[in-house]
């Protein structure tokens, strides 16, 4: 259709043209209403130059179906192609209707994309969500402004060493999800972390002696771009562990200088003292328990958190 007189008109001489085809007059109304819709108007206004009358016509079926799509999401119901929006196009000089991803299903994949940044390894689910936003600073002014300082520096520069955070403090005051937050934080910036529940590795790692999987877990957790272990110093160490496991990873991180964040109920000096000096066999080997926190001290700061034990006010 050419020029705007026949613009204006654009329902009724579908209606007319339907009509001669004696099309039913309920399915004919449909396509009326769906002619008059705002956005229809609109497209059709735009694209008068590549489309006749007679292309209109033919391209009923589609601009029906795009109407009725939308309004079915704009209803919350159901759709063929649920999380895309339909959107009118030109094929041909022909209407047609093609889907793109919906704002909501954009922010989901978005989100998704965040998640897969964090790998957790037997870590508790809520840290998912860990934001430092929610994180309580009443005792914790000090980690709290140190975790934020931490993401917008490694975010500025990378590539260049950064110090972490070696997080103390007693039984559920929030350690781990302040190290949740901090890794989520650099998630949304679009970097990689690990986060590790140190006692049950360890487990893990003696299960698994003999098969192949000991040293490439170690290797894969030791090159990781930001490493977070949990609660180290919460179980009884063989020098085994720290020495081949342990000591191996933090040696590694250090030469490479890779982020690695701590948490334990331990200050670094009882740390060392009461969990990397005397192993599981109650043999003291205050050489190696000095070598290992050397290697803590150059890859974070110890930071106390205090407060009251939230699992246990937790409803």
């Amino acid at each position: 259709m050419k020029g705007d007189d026949g613009m204006k008109d654009v329902g009724e001489q579908l209606a007319e043209r339907l009509k001669k085809l004696n099309w039913n007059k309920d399915y004919r109304q449909l396509i009326n209403d769906a002619f008059n819709d705002v956005e229809v108007k609109e497209f059709i206004k735009e694209n008068q130059g590549e489309l006749s009358q007679e292309d209109i016509a033919r391209s009923a079926s589609k601009v029906y179906e795009f109407v009725s799509v939308k309004n079915k999401i704009k209803r919350g119901e159901e759709t063929h192609a649920p999380g895309y929006d339909p959107q009118l196009t030109l094929n041909n000089h022909l209407i047609d209707v093609t889907y793109i991803p919906s704002e909501a299903l954009l922010l989901q994949k978005k989100q998704q994309a965040i998640h897969n940044r964090v790998r957790s390894i037997n870590m508790p689910k809520d840290i998912r969500d860990a934001e430092l936003a929610d994180y309580d600073l009443e005792g914790r002014e000090l980690a709290a402004q140190a975790a934020g300082r931490f993401i917008d520096e490694y975010s500025s520069a990378p590539k260049k060493f950064h110090r972490a955070m070696y997080l103390q403090g007693s039984f559920g005051v929030g350690k781990t999800y302040l190290l949740g937050a901090i890794a989520n934080g650099l998630a949304e910036e679009g970097f990689t972390s690990t986060l590790l529940h140190f006692p049950s590795f360890a487990v893990e790692m003696k299960n698994s002696i003999g098969n192949n999987g000991t040293m490439k877990m170690v290797d894969e957790v030791k090159r990781t771009p930001i490493l977070m272990l949990d609660d180290i110093g919460a179980d009884q160490l063989s020098s085994w562990i720290r020495d081949d496991i342990l000591g191996v990873i933090l040696q590694y991180r250090m030469q490479e200088e890779l982020p690695t964040f701590f948490s334990s109920n331990l200050d670094m000096v009882n740390l060392e003292k009461q969990y990397l000096t005397t192993n599981n066999r109650g043999e003291a080997e205050p050489l190696k328990a000095k070598r290992i926190m050397e290697r803590i001290r150059f890859l974070a700061k110890e930071f106390r958190i205090i407060g009251r034990n939230r699992r246990q006010f937790k409803n």
